[in-house]
């Protein structure tokens, strides 16, 4: 039980930080192709509170950790309006893009600061953990963000590229989306797509923090 709080510590900005920037940015890009309805509706921040849903970001966070381990949760969706967006169809995609554009740059962001830690030689193992954790939980949250499956972003790139009767079929199972991915999960059959996304991605933020890391490690 003391080893599972402190990892639940160790996890709970990160976790915190990934799921409710990832939808603050949808905000801002949908603002940026025409669609205001998450600034009239007070969601264009990038403070975390604005965007916790008490039971996807702090309860099933937690109790699906404590049960097996594994942690996924979800914030306050952004409302969006695609029908208000200049190009509905091709930007929707962009929208769709910025969660896991977000958590990209969070995930590089906190290996900066995993290497700031290892250069000012901050031996205490919390906050080196802390860096270690917002890398996966970022890295984890992209990929799942990236699933081909609506109403995740990739399913939501998937309809913006298809030809329209296509991607107005594809769209239909998005009532199911959520359902779907349990399904795949309890199959065991997530790690195919989550595995290969999660290893590309860290090598991706590795090259991308290079700049910064190779001056202080």
């Amino acid at each position: 039980m003391e080893e599972s709080i402190r990892t639940i510590a160790v996890y709970a900005l990160p976790v915190l930080f990934a799921i409710t920037l990832q939808e603050a940015a949808r905000g801002y890009a949908a603002r940026y192709f025409g669609d205001n309805t998450a600034h009239a509706a007070g969601r264009l921040s990038l403070n975390p509170l604005a965007h916790i849903d008490i039971w996807g970001t702090i309860v099933i966070p937690i109790v699906l950790f404590m049960l097996s381990g594994f942690v996924f949760g979800y914030a306050k969706p952004i409302p969006v309006d695609y029908g208000r967006l200049r190009n509905p169809k091709r930007d929707m995609a962009w929208v769709a893009l910025a969660g896991p554009a977000a958590n990209f740059i969070m995930a590089v962001l906190w290996l900066i600061l995993g290497a700031l830690l290892v250069f000012f030689q901050v031996g205490e193992e919390f906050p080196n953990r802390v860096a270690q954790a917002g890398i996966i939980t970022n890295l984890l949250i992209m990929a799942f963000n990236l699933l081909p499956i609506p109403p995740f972003g990739g399913g939501q790139v998937l309809i913006s590229v298809l030809p329209h009767r296509a991607a107005y079929a594809f769209s239909r199972i998005e009532p199911y989306g959520f359902f779907i991915v349990l399904g795949l999960a309890l199959l065991g059959v997530m790690k195919y797509w989550l595995a290969p996304v999660m290893t590309v991605g860290g090598y991706l933020v590795q090259l991308a923090a290079t700049p910064f890391t190779f001056f202080l490690l």
